[in-house]
């Protein structure tokens, strides 16, 4: 418990480092230094369709629209786009299928997305909220952070008397 205590300060400490080091950036500037040529727009597109292939192994048009909530004109524009960029084989009026790059990127994209979400979770975030704050993070984080967040995630599964203190906190807090 001490060497926790310990950590936390080391931690604490580090913050006022980022401070005095002057290295901070706007929002922007982060993002480009990302080697993700994807926007944030095609990687909920990806997903979704390997969400909706994970069973058929394809997907159409109206599906896609429907799930993101979209007209079919939108989804049109978008899944030619990731055509171009060999992610996707598809014809007009026909089915969308995932090429072998698409399917993989599709899978750890779904993979981030429920990493996030479980995290929110643990965090205890509202229900009603968690979808929305993980649309806002999974476009924002880099794979290096997923990674921690999931060993984090799979360190309170194999402690969840942590999780369930965590909880009783929150409550005190409220």
């Amino acid at each position: 418990m001490i060497q926790a205590y310990n950590e936390l300060n080391k931690l604490e400490s580090k913050v006022g480092e980022n401070m005095a080091k002057n290295d901070f950036h706007t929002f922007n500037e982060c993002m480009k230094k990302e080697d993700n040529s994807l926007t944030a727009s095609m990687e909920d597109y990806l997903e979704m369709i390997y969400r909706l292939s994970i069973n058929t192994g394809f997907t159409r048009i109206n599906e896609l629209s429907s799930a993101l909530n979209v007209q079919p004109p939108s989804a049109t524009k978008m899944v030619q786009k990731l055509t171009e960029l060999k992610l996707l084989k598809y014809e007009k009026y026909g089915i969308i299928l995932l090429e072998q790059e698409g399917k993989n990127l599709g899978e750890v994209l779904l993979n981030r997305h429920n990493t996030i979400e479980k995290l929110l979770r643990i965090l205890d975030i509202p229900e009603g909220e968690i979808l929305e704050e993980t649309e806002k993070i999974e476009h924002t984080i880099s794979k290096k952070t997923t990674m921690c967040f999931q060993d984090f995630i799979d360190f309170m599964k194999n402690n969840p008397n942590i999780v369930d203190e965590f909880k009783i906190y929150r409550n005190y807090l409220k």
